[in-house]
């Protein structure tokens, strides 16, 4: 997982595998980056889980709350013995 967050622009287009974005289209839904899937973004849950595509202008980047918020519930996952 990336420790940082990259600001998206037009010099730096697509952000780098791992980095936490949110889903604006989804109720501000935190996931990592994966890649590109045609004109879609692929974000996976930071716990686990299916990934999902979005369109790249719903997408932003997660601020410091948000990514600490999407880490915590991975820790306590694993630590619930569940697959990840």
């Amino acid at each position: 997982m990336c420790s940082e967050n990259v600001r998206l622009n037009a010099s730096n287009p697509l952000p780098a595998p791992g980095t936490l974005l949110v889903d604006t289209s989804r109720a501000d839904r935190v996931g990592e980056f994966r890649g590109v899937a045609g004109p879609y973004w692929s974000l996976r849950p930071v716990g686990g889980g299916a990934e999902w595509e979005v369109e790249p202008r719903h997408v932003r980047p997660a601020v410091l709350m948000e990514q600490l918020r999407a880490r915590t519930a991975r820790l306590n996952a694993r630590s619930r013995g569940e697959v990840l």
